[in-house]
This record gives structure tokens, sequence and C-alpha cells, in this order.
């Protein structure tokens, strides 16, 4: 592999990536599957990632998302959190988009560092020289500020889709990709919600929600997508390489 390391005393060490998730559990194990890929195409061989998975039952999180009571799903996260950073977590990644509406709380009950997924996401988007991207996600991500403002503060302009678009996308997440269902006619849906940010002024689209991934493939899409998922493993294996095995 080309970007493999070598066997010798100067592989580098791998801190160990703390992971909240369960918010859906579909998608963590996509989490799960790509940092293990990622850890061995960077050290080669049998190697694979340092990890502390802390899952949270997604019914009672979904509950409180619903009722709005975010402080509580803050607290139960950070809870989490200190899990993860006690079990010799030292790095941190929350494993769902809409969450990060609590991701201050989160930081704020851990000595460890947050991996921010808006902000890998804006970085990538960045690297491509884009400037203008739509937004796909739970209504939540789509509809509330947390997310579209701390994407615009990279300097984006974020566009997201009209009420009965967003109705549609958010309905898929729960009701299928979060159930582990793929469908050919909700791929095809996104497809014309996409063209439609396209038409909008979109040079590219961010799939913001770690579901989303399951269904749009880069081919599925006239403008480049960015999956939130494999940006933000992608960073914490960065972060996580400690050179020369310190």
């Amino acid at each position: 592999m080309s970007h493999a390391v070598g066997a010798s005393g100067d592989s580098p060490r791998m801190r160990v990536i703390g992971m909240l998730g369960g918010m859906s559990w579909e998608s963590s194990a996509q989490y799960y599957r790509l940092v293990n890929e990622l850890a061995r195409e960077r050290l080669g061989g049998l190697h694979s990632a340092r990890l502390v998975l802390v899952s949270v039952d997604f019914a009672e999180i979904e509950q409180l998302q619903v009722s709005g009571r975010w402080e509580r799903a803050g607290e139960l996260l950070a809870e989490a959190a200190k899990s993860a950073e006690a079990a010799g977590a030292e790095l941190l990644l929350l494993c769902t988009n809409t969450m990060h509406k609590v991701a201050g709380q989160i930081q704020d009950a851990v000595s460890i560092p947050l991996l921010h997924l808006a902000d890998t996401t804006a970085a990538a988007v960045r690297r491509a020289r884009l400037s203008t991207v739509g937004l796909l996600g739970t209504a939540f991500t789509m509809e509330q500020d947390f997310y579209r403002d701390r994407l615009a503060r990279h300097g984006l302009t974020v566009l997201v889709p009209p009420a009965e678009d967003r109705a549609q996308v958010h309905r898929v997440i729960y009701e299928e990709l979060c159930l582990g269902e793929i469908s050919e006619p909700s791929r095809q849906a996104y497809q014309r919600v996409i063209d439609r940010l396209q038409h909008a002024g979109a040079e590219g689209v961010i799939l913001g929600c770690t579901e989303i991934e399951l269904l749009i493939r880069p081919q599925d899409s006239p403008v480049p997508v960015f999956p939130t998922t494999r940006l933000h493993v992608e960073a914490a294996i960065e972060q996580a390489l400690v050179p020369g095995g310190r």
C-alpha cells in the first residue's frame, strides 16, 4: 500500500479515538469500518485503530430531539463522553451531525479534544475551492443555525432545500436510512433535491447526516458531494497518528 508505514521502530503510535455512537447504529457501523480501513491503509499489515466506542440508545435521544429537550440530550452525551475519556480515549468523535447542536456541552464535560464534524467538512469544501454549498440533513440540521453558522464561520455560503424537500429528506433519514433501508425511489427523490440545489447556485452538496452516505454516492450527484462521515474519520486519523511512536 502506498501510504503504509513499515514495521520499523519509527512507526507512528495511534492515539485512542473515542466514538460516541448509536445515533443511529447504522451510521456508527460505517464509522467503525472506515476508521479501521483508514488505519490499515496508513499503517499497513494487520493494523487497526485503537478505539473506545460508547453507544447510546437512539430511541431515547430521538424523543429528546422531537420534544426539544436538547439540554437533557446534551447531558446524556456528556456522560457518554466522560465514559469514553475514562476508558482511555484521547480524541473524541461525535458520530452524528444533528447532535453537534450540543457539542459545546460535550466538550465542556471532558478534557480531551472533540473534533467538530462541521469543521472537518468545511475544511474539505475549502480545499475543493468551493464557496457555496447545499446542505442535506435532518430538519434540525437544515433548519437550525448551530450547523449552518459553524460552516459559515469558514467563509461558506450554505443553501438549504425548500420546506417540502426538507420534509422529504428528513422523513427518509428517520423512516428508512436509520432502519437500514435503502430504496431506489428515495435515492431518486434525493437526486431531484440535489438538482434543485444546484440550480439555486450550489457548487457542491454536504451530506450532512451520516446515514445519507448509505444512499447517495458521488455518481448520484451532478456536483461534488462531501460525505461528512468519511471526512470526519480522515481528520481523526490524521490527528490520532503520533509521529515516531511517541
